[in-house]
């Protein structure tokens, strides 16, 4: 089996499961703290990881030939994966179904071609989203022959199956004061649109400067991921690449301990 069919595989076993055992199996492997305000810490150094030469990627959540039953998934947070793709490598034409997936490069630059006819370069500063819906193929190739790309690539199970496959791209841009940038919403009024009750945002915080967020509603969760830097997120200590999540509650508080930027996916718990 080669690498990518590997992924392929192991994804849709894990997807399957997940659908037919609900959200119930992952709230009770969270270890959720008994307290109004529900939390898991997700350190950097626990997650999953494989170099593969042209690819060094992490894991947050269980993929492809890493699995771990505390982390299935966040809510309809299904995977978070942190990727470096050497120059000339990539992914070649691979299918998907019924999920949304948003990838956010943060260095370097992604060509993407898809079966609807799509074919673009996703670079730093864009962030790209694939509603895989009844069925699409793609592949995404670093653009540089030499150079390494990063990105994050997220997926989101959908609202609704057996969608219409859909793509979009759009530019953003970081408040270099400091703040939070909408990339992701559900009517796309913000970022692109996505097939779920979910946002994504991104942004930097000063060093001692604080950033609340406030959630979308009840039964929403918040990912938070320290990208760079050092955070105080509802009183714990985070470093570069930890995570936390956290659920029932109406917002969160951020404070930067040094400067740092972070990546928040709010998402249903339930859907």
């Amino acid at each position: 089996m080669t690498f990518f069919s590997s992924i392929i595989a192991g994804s849709s076993a894990i997807l399957v499961g997940s659908v037919l055992l609900g959200f119930t199996l992952a709230s009770e492997s969270m270890d959720a703290i008994d307290s109004n305000v529900q939390f898991v810490l997700h350190r950097a150094a626990e997650r999953g990881h494989a170099d593969h030469g042209w690819l060094d990627t992490y894991h947050s959540f269980s993929f492809a030939g890493w699995h771990d039953p505390k982390k299935m998934h966040f809510g309809a947070l299904r995977v978070l994966n942190d990727d470096a793709v050497a120059g000339g490598g990539g992914f070649g034409t691979h299918p998907h179904d019924n999920m949304e997936i948003v990838s956010i490069p943060t260095s370097g630059a992604l060509e993407h071609k898809d079966s609807m006819g799509n074919s673009s370069v996703i670079r730093t500063g864009d962030v790209q989203i694939m509603s895989a819906g009844t069925g699409i193929r793609h592949s995404e190739f670093n653009h540089s022959e030499s150079d390494p790309v990063h990105f994050f690539q997220v997926w989101i199970y959908p609202d609704e199956q057996g969608l219409t496959p859909r793509y979009d791209q759009k530019q953003y841009a970081l408040d270099p004061k400091g703040g939070l940038e909408c990339l992701v919403s559900p009517d796309g009024g913000e970022g692109v649109q996505i097939h779920q009750n979910a946002w994504f945002h991104m942004g930097d915080v000063k060093s001692g400067d604080a950033q609340a967020y406030a959630l979308h509603g009840k039964g929403q969760g918040v990912y938070v991921m320290v990208m760079e830097g050092e955070a105080s997120i509802e009183g714990h200590s985070l470093g570069r690449r930890d995570a936390m999540g956290i659920w029932d509650a109406e917002s969160i508080d951020i404070v930067a301990k040094e400067d740092c930027r972070l990546l928040l996916i709010e998402v249903p718990m339930h859907w």
